[in-house]
């Protein structure tokens, strides 16, 4: 199969949807890999890497979504990115559609068959990946909420982990799951006031005994996140329904009480928020202000550090792009149904129910051949 790259576009967005190792797995198994030039860049990879490996060169992108047959990215197709795409091409990438009625309507429009990274499922129901960009959001989310914190950049001017005699900063952690536990983790080893709301009392109990007396947990309900939430100086969003839009958990009237200074940060932006006054930003312009309080709501948090990022995420994805490569998309999706739960779009319709239902539409999952 020929198996297409290209440089990913989006603004500051450094990753690339396979390394060189990569490439040489696919090219051993006898697979045809086409590269954008510079695709690798932001990671420290240049076009030597990827030739030396096994890849052909292409110089634009076009040359990319016209000759392959699969096309691996990182993050979802840009309007022109969709335009190029055909129907019986194959996309492997983050899609987040829930959120994003726009690139749905251009991925049905295409014809192609787009199959999305993030509701992929392995045996034991998790999200193999995502997983990884969970992991990096999770501990960057602490890293940018404490820079933002800092007075020199509209925060409340408090550090995270107080110094003695001088309390620590209060951190508020919606949600346990992968994102979730990072965040904790790194609030934790910074010494910070935390506690984690979950909704399931089984992780509650699970995070307690990974953290002892390091952190505190609190059973979600409006109630309780409207009173940690006027408290906290640092809130970090990390919910999750797979390719379901966020819940908001914290409304305006929420924002309001909150302490000028205070900072918000929404790793569940890709999924439309779990803030209500949150709305998608880049690295080019990260933050804004609603009510005194800062938003931090880049929709591509991991871009920030690509190259770890990227190999994180590659690691994950690598045995999937060769098995749709090996043995097409519709051998493969039978042989492993956790795949085919990727499939969001075929043949112009929603092929994904949550995503479908999300969008206001009818899903259309395909005929079994």
């Amino acid at each position: 199969m020929r198996i297409g790259v290209p440089r990913e576009i989006k603004v500051h967005e450094y990753r690339v949807g396979l390394v060189p190792a990569g490439v040489r797995e696919l090219a051993l198994h006898g697979h045809e890999v086409l590269v954008e030039s510079g695709a690798g860049n932001g990671i420290g990879v240049d076009d030597a890497e990827y030739r030396a490996a096994g890849a052909a060169i292409a110089a634009r992108a076009p040359e990319i979504f016209e000759r392959a047959e699969l096309v691996v990215k990182v993050k979802e197709p840009q309007p022109n990115e969709c335009e190029m795409l055909r129907p019986g091409q194959v996309l492997f990438t983050y899609l987040h559609l829930a959120a994003d009625p726009a690139q749905a309507q251009g991925l049905m429009k295409s014809g192609a068959t787009a199959i999305a990274y993030e509701t992929v499922t392995a045996p034991n129901g998790s999200l193999p990946l995502l997983t990884p960009m969970s992991e990096v959001a999770g501990r960057m989310s602490i890293q940018v909420g404490a820079a933002s914190l800092q007075k020199a950049n509209g925060g409340f001017g408090i550090l995270l982990g107080g110094v003695p005699g001088v309390p620590p900063a209060k951190v508020v952690i919606l949600g346990g799951g992968v994102a979730g536990t990072h965040a904790a983790e790194m609030a934790v080893g910074l010494r910070a006031d935390v506690t984690v709301v979950d909704r399931s009392v089984d992780r509650l109990r699970e995070l307690s005994s990974m953290f002892a007396s390091a952190l505190r947990t609190a059973y979600s309900t409006t109630e309780t996140i409207e009173r940690l939430v006027r408290d906290a100086d640092l809130v970090v969003g990390a919910v999750l329904v797979a390719g379901a839009t966020a819940p908001k958990l914290v409304t305006r009237a929420m924002v309001s009480t909150m302490k000028p200074g205070a900072v918000l940060v929404d790793i569940s932006i890709d999924q439309g928020g779990c803030f209500e006054t949150s709305r998608p930003t880049t690295h080019a312009e990260p933050t804004f202000v609603v009510d005194g309080v800062i938003h931090y709501c880049v929709a591509n948090m991991p871009g920030a550090v690509p190259r770890t990022s990227t190999l994180a995420l590659t690691n994950a994805t690598l045995p999937y792009v060769r098995s749709l490569a090996d043995l097409g998309w519709q051998a493969a999706f039978k042989r492993d149904p956790g795949l085919a739960a990727g499939l969001n779009v075929h043949a112009g319709e929603i092929a994904h129910e949550v995503v479908a239902k999300a969008l206001g539409r009818k899903a259309r999952p395909r005929t079994r051949e």
